[in-house]
């Protein structure tokens, strides 16, 4: 028996996790061990789910091979917690009821023989700069603590506007060209999707941007047939990069060929979860504020009347 490593997706009522440190020769006891540590769950009260459609994995034989266990590379679990001994819950049949809670939009279940890797999202901080600092991930691999980065690609716009007024002009911007040019410069000024245009124009790569309140993918730059790609997640107000982790333990994937449609496929299924746990954030409801003039706004709607009637246009997540 080959001790390949072994990756798994794990989801859980608090989020996801991904277990890294398992390999084919571990047993079902390192696999519960494992569960129950970043879960803080008793390992009696574990249940746990796999395959699609999922149904519950056999965890009674703790000297089972994983490799002999029907787990592999790149499977998605699904945890749960159980109120009552499995002995008695598995006299129950209640197994069709599970199916029916967990649908098939609710899984990331990666085929290894298809993707080298899982398709996961990396947080980056909500300082206003968050699509500069996922982009900046996407081309390079790693977060800039500095902030130089996103510094560097707001001037990036700026100048690009200015050399290019033809096509980002006044009616496009929503103001003065001069204006915006100074406004996005500032930390405190949110990108959208006029930066994710000249970025993808500039860096000549598609940029797919899951968006997870309507579960669509948006593509900057596919009329252009560029050979690469990029993904970022949207959540209506935060940006947060994609990326892969391969199953070999090498270096994470940032950039991806844009004939590869699995990694989209992959995207859409991130999407779709995240649309149906409700991961995302209702611009109605939120709350800003005016870094102006201190004001507390709520919503979208107040945001914009605020700005209208002030004219300030900055504007901090709270």
């Amino acid at each position: 028996m080959e001790n390949q490593s072994i990756l798994l997706k794990v989801k859980t009522k608090d989020g996801q996790h991904v277990i890294k440190d398992l390999a084919a020769k571990n047993t079902i006891k390192d696999l519960k061990q494992a569960l129950s540590k970043f879960s803080s769950l008793p390992i009696g009260n574990l249940q746990v789910l796999c395959g699609f459609p999922p149904k519950p994995l056999d965890i009674s034989q703790d000297d089972l091979y994983l490799a002999q266990s029907g787990v592999a590379s790149g499977d998605t679990l699904i945890l749960q917690e159980l109120s009552i001994p499995p002995e008695v819950t598995n006299k129950i049949p209640q197994v069709q009821e599970t199916l029916q809670v967990e649908s098939s939009n609710d899984l990331l279940t990666v085929d290894s023989n298809k993707l080298p890797g899982i398709l996961l999202k990396h947080i980056v901080p909500a300082d206003n700069s968050c699509l500069f600092t996922s982009i900046n991930f996407v081309l390079n691999g790693k977060i800039d603590s500095s902030g130089e980065a996103a510094t560097y690609l707001r001037q990036l716009v700026a100048e690009t506007i200015l050399n290019e007024k033809h096509i980002y002009d006044e009616a496009m911007l929503g103001k003065p060209i001069e204006q915006y040019c100074s406004w996005i410069q500032n930390d405190t000024s949110w990108g959208g999707a006029i930066e994710l245009s000249i970025f993808s124009n500039y860096y000549g790569i598609e940029i797919a941007v899951v968006d997870t309140i309507n579960a669509i993918i948006n593509r900057f730059g596919e009329d252009q047939n560029y050979p690469l790609r990029v993904l970022l997640m949207f959540d209506g107000i935060h940006y947060d990069p994609l990326y892969m982790e391969p199953f070999d333990g090498s270096k994470i994937q940032t950039i991806f060929e844009t004939g590869d449609e699995r990694v989209l496929q992959e995207a859409k299924i991130l999407a779709d979860e995240a649309k149906s746990s409700r991961q995302f954030t209702d611009v109605n409801k939120f709350t800003l504020k005016c870094l102006v003039c201190n004001v507390m706004l709520k919503g979208q709607v107040e945001a914009q009347s605020h700005a209208k009637s002030t004219n300030h246009m900055n504007f901090g997540e709270v």
